[in-house]
């Protein structure tokens, strides 16, 4: 590519996502504690970018230092310099928003507080805890030549000490205990008062080191490369190594890797801040001093300690998930589907109907087999124990489980274990390809004929999650989807990635291609060409280089695009038909929608694949089309209320900034806007169980091509 006028870098555009998330911290419509937790949200993202997509750079300044990002064109050292300059104003922000935050909650006596802000009583209740729970679990040390420089854990709160002991200058260190809460809370009526668990050690250093003069100290948290790469030696198996236990050498290399960020909460100077540069080693680049805290995890347990009337005005109004229209919890799930399909859409709609069919496959006598891919499961997993259940009941059970899912890896081992002990057949991803995708398929033999179930769904078969991102799942009785489903997991158990399917789309093999051709298809009439999608990353450059094709051609294109996206859309000439607009709300954004065409001619998929090449090349994805007018119906809904959303979305402009979408006589939040209409459904009464004829299933597979 000659020219990068129409792209950006990937990592800023992610940075610029999550200052959308911080955005919200300081949004005066938001209620209080919620701002609070998305301040917190956002220095849980940046602790993953930093350990992840800076480490990775890291390691591409040491192995490829001239490699150039296709999108713009900068080396690896020019994007660490790039994001160095990027994150230093958000730290400044996030600074001010939480101290703004906290000064607001102090009008509802949520105090955070330092130990100068303590009463007396609170004193000394600090000192007893300290002297009954702290003092015998913490580990300090002093640096000399008999005690080495320790190693200092990836992200945890250490406080840092500069320490004179005779005629010379060292330094201790105590690392804050995994066992201790992140605060304290104090007794009394009066409030919520609490006091950070680092702050009363900070307190405390003096004592803890009382043969030494302590002349400077701070709390400090180092956080390092965790970019454990497959293809890394860590990765190599011994021919008869089990790849379960590889894993986990690996995790513990994790957090071994080189510094790559040092935060402090106070500024250091002098010999202090030289020592810890060397001794680590970081740049000043590397180094960011903020006097909020530097975890802000407790965020999230403030509100179950308030009175009930307090918490519900510091809190979004209770939201739990409703029942899906049009499915009757009193009837089997296998009929209802059989009838027609549905689409669940999380997290308005709750993900029961699934956990149901589940349930109700595993005990049905007719089902011969139940297959299933695993990328992220909650830590308690209804859907495991049915899966066990299943299999302990004599049925064919496959898993297809993701050992590298990032940050889940420990979970995914351990859950793949308790599957292998009811006796499912449980496969890992390839030696090179993660499997991402979202499917499974359930198998009957009904008046003996072979019958199939699909479910195909953008996100994890994760029930936390299911109540907090947004994603849709559809469930099907489409034999020819179940066909396809048939021959993937049949590909997948022998290895065979490049499977030809009739209707799902499976990257690495024909995903990719087939939303090229389908863009062609677009592209070739002109400006009656439409495409819609919903992705939560763009970064494929063949891909970015179609949609600007496509442009050119005059073909209106709309995208939500949740986070990274590496094209800009409105430059003249290259993207000016491309309009995206991203969402960040109460909801995480995570379905994957990708349309072509409108009308009759209009070809609709719901997918586990963003548009990034990671997703297209280097991993199992699945895209399944709609066939079904009614779910087709409602996913054009949700994709109509996200392009209108004029409250919560925000336009991306051609210079990479985003800014307040204008126009509608309405103001419209598209996540508030499907809780309506999901509390809407609710309210109605449930649809009675249909009896279906003979000539009616007839006319249902005609229509449908059951033929």
């Amino acid at each position: 590519m000659s020219s990068h006028i129409y792209t950006q870098n990937r990592e800023l555009s992610w940075l610029a996502f999550n200052e959308r998330v911080l955005a919200e911290a300081a949004d005066d419509a938001v209620p209080l504690l919620e701002r609070l937790k998305f301040a917190s949200i956002f220095t849980s993202n940046l602790d993953e970018f930093f350990m992840i997509r800076v480490g990775s750079l890291f390691d591409l300044v040491g192995i490829e230092p001239e490699r150039r990002d296709s999108r713009s064109n900068m080396t690896p050292l020019e994007q660490l310099q790039a994001i160095y300059a990027a994150v230093r104003p958000l730290y400044r922000r996030r600074e001010a928003i939480c101290m703004g935050l906290e000064r607001l909650l102090r009008r509802y006596g949520i105090c955070r507080l330092g130990w100068d802000e303590l009463t007396g009583s609170e004193k000394k209740f600090c000192q007893r805890y300290f002297r009954a729970e702290v003092e015998p679990i913490i580990s300090p040390q002093i640096v000399d030549t008999h005690h080495p420089f320790p190693h200092l854990r990836n992200n945890v709160l250490h406080i840092g000490a500069w320490v004179k002991y005779r005629s010379r200058d060292v330094f201790g260190v105590i690392p804050v205990p995994d066992a201790l809460p992140g605060v304290l809370f104090l007794p009394g009526t009066e409030g919520l008062r609490y006091i950070h668990m680092e702050e009363l050690l900070l307190h405390h250093t003096e004592d803890i080191f009382s043969n030494y003069d302590v002349r400077a100290k701070c709390v400090f948290r180092v956080t390092r490369n965790a970019d454990i790469n497959p293809e890394d030696e860590a990765f190599d198996l011994d021919e008869n190594e089990d790849f379960r236990k590889k894993m986990r050498k690996a995790l513990k290399q994790r957090t071994r890797l080189a510094p790559v960020r040092l935060e402090l909460s106070e500024r250091i100077e002098g010999d202090f801040l030289e020592y810890l540069k060397k001794r680590l080693p970081v740049t000043d680049g590397q180094i960011y001093c903020t006097s909020a805290p530097l975890c802000l995890n407790y965020a999230f347990s403030l509100a179950g300690r308030l009175p009930e009337e307090l918490r519900r005005s510091l809190t979004y109004p209770e939201f739990r998930p409703c029942r899906c229209s049009g499915l009757n919890s009193s009837e089997s799930m296998i009929k209802q589907i059989t009838r027609s399909d549905r689409l669940l859409s999380y997290p308005f709609e709750s993900m029961s109907p699934f956990l149901n069919l589940l349930r109700e496959a595993s005990e049905d006598p007719d089902v011969i087999s139940i297959k299933i891919t695993i990328y992220r499961l909650a830590s308690k997993a209804k859907l495991v124990e049915y899966l066990c259940n299943a299999a302990e009941q004599g049925k064919d059970v496959t898993v297809f489980i993701e050992l590298r899912a990032r940050f889940d890896e420990q979970n995914n081992i351990d859950w793949s274990e308790r599957l292998e002990d009811a006796g499912c057949t449980v496969f890992y991803g390839f030696e090179n390809y993660k499997i991402h995708s979202k499917i499974c398929l359930i198998t009957r033999r009904e008046r003996g004929q072979i019958r199939y179930i699909t479910q195909v769904g953008t996100g994890n078969y994760n029930e936390k999650t299911a109540a907090q991102y947004t994603d849709v799942s559809l469930l099907t009785a489409n034999p020819d989807i179940g066909q396809d489903a048939v021959e993937f997991f049949k590909n997948m158990s022998i290895g065979e990635l490049d499977g030809d399917y009739a209707h799902l789309l499976v990257a690495p093999h024909s995903l990719k291609r087939t939303i090229l051709r389908l863009m062609d298809e677009e592209i070739a009439k002109g400006p009656r060409g439409r495409m819609r999608f919903k992705i939560n990353s763009l970064t494929d450059i063949d891909i970015i280089e179609k949609l600007r094709e496509a442009s050119r051609a005059g073909v209106r294109t709309d995208m939500v695009v949740r986070g990274i996206c590496c094209i800009l859309p409105g430059i003249p000439g290259e993207t000016d038909n491309i309009r995206i607009v991203s969402i960040v709300g109460r909801f995480l954004e995570h379905s994957r929608i990708y349309c072509f065409g409108e009308g009759e001619s209009e070809r609709m998929y719901i997918s586990s694949a963003d548009f990034m090449t990671r997703n297209t090349q280097r991993r199992v994805e699945t895209a399944c089309p709609i066939y079904d007018s009614a779910v087709r119906a409602k996913l054009h809904r949700i994709m109509d209320v996200c392009l209108a959303d004029n409250v919560k979305a925000r336009e991306l402009h051609s210079d990479g900034s985003y800014g307040p979408v204008h126009g509608g006589a309405e103001r419209i939040d598209a996540q508030l806007t499907q809780m309506d209409w999901a509390l809407a459904t609710e309210a109605e009464p449930e649809p009675p169980a249909e009896r279906e004829g003979a000539l009616g299933r007839m006319f249902r597979r005609f229509f449908r091509g059951e033929r």
